[in-house]
């Protein structure tokens, strides 16, 4: 039930209509995490394993489709086929081919390989690592080539390395399509917003975007539980799969474009200021840095906003 706060009427005065609840009456917070509960962790929010169902308001996910798991596909000669990752060496080799819905996925979401430059001989799936370190211990840290890096660049600034094939890579959103469809289906009215570095059909990294970090260093996808394997989200097609649940139009932007819409442009203060106030001057100089550093687009500003609203206008200034 909604809460609700009313006024008596002044003895002299009009009757006063109930006033609206404060926003802070209204909120309530809920946290999805599969890891336990913090000890320190205010008890008025949630903590749950499972989104709940028929939310009304906000559903925030800041770099989750990232780690939702999806398969690897590699396109032979013979077509698209899964790569099989050994679990405990991370030593990959070619498997069947895909499957029928995989194929479609393929065929719709991620560039034609035929486009590319033929390549004789067999997949090589040979893959060499050198050391490379994220800018900061979060997950938000874009990762930063070591000097004379074996790592393959990504198709644009910002994005961890990958490992290097002979062969176009891919790797099949489909299952964050699904993640991201289901999460959309669980708000009855509101706005589901999705925050995470990704790529958009034209531009999709040739190399595929698969990597591991461990204590904030890059380190090889493993998938042996002592890091966190993570790739980038073909932004476009999750997109998609949430407008088909929400029934209307949704928002893509970078970062950068988001923050720098809303005002947030990191400028620097006027020098002058630091004469007439100096504690105001260092304030602004900190949060013009801040905006800075967010909107990079070598770093955080390389990540994509998706908005989904359900049951609520989206303004067509921002709308697709």
């Amino acid at each position: 039930m909604t809460p609700t706060a009313s006024v008596r009427p002044a003895p002299d005065g009009p009757s006063l209509a109930a006033i609206p609840p404060s926003l802070a009456e209204r909120v309530r917070f809920t946290a999805v995490e599969y890891a336990p509960r913090p000890e320190n962790l205010p008890e008025e929010i949630t903590w749950t394993s499972e989104i709940p169902a028929e939310i009304t308001g906000v559903l925030l996910a800041t770099e989750w489709l990232d780690n939702v798991p999806l398969d690897v596909a590699l396109h032979t000669e013979g077509g698209w086929r899964y790569v099989l990752v050994d679990p405990e060496s991370g030593a990959e080799s070619v498997g069947d081919p895909v499957s029928l819905d995989d194929h479609d996925w393929l065929t719709k979401w991620w560039p034609n390989p035929e486009a590319l430059p033929s390549m004789d001989g067999a997949p090589n799936l040979r893959v060499t690592w050198s050391d490379a370190t994220s800018e900061g211990e979060s997950g938000f840290g874009a990762a930063r080539p070591a000097q004379e890096s074996s790592l393959t660049a990504r198709s644009r600034p910002g994005c961890p390395e990958t490992p290097h094939s002979d062969y176009l890579r891919a790797e099949i959103g489909r299952s964050r399509d699904e993640a991201w469809a289901d999460a959309v289906r669980k708000i009855s009215r509101g706005l589901a917003v999705a925050v995470d570095y990704g790529h958009l059909r034209e531009s999709r990294p040739v190399d595929g975007t698969l990597t591991g970090y461990r204590g904030g260093r890059q380190v090889p996808p493993v998938p042996d539980g002592s890091s966190d394997v993570t790739a980038h989200v073909a932004m476009d097609s999750v997109a998609s799969a949430g407008a088909a649940v929400a029934r209307c139009a949704y928002s893509l932007v970078l970062q950068r474009e988001a923050l720098r819409a809303l005002g947030a442009d990191g400028g620097r203060p006027p020098l002058s200021l630091a004469g007439t106030d100096p504690v105001g001057y260092v304030r602004a100089l900190a949060a013009a840095s801040a905006v800075a550093e967010l909107t990079d687009p070598a770093g955080l500003g390389g990540h994509w906003w998706l908005r989904q609203p359900v049951g609520i206008p989206l303004g067509p200034a921002v709308a697709r």
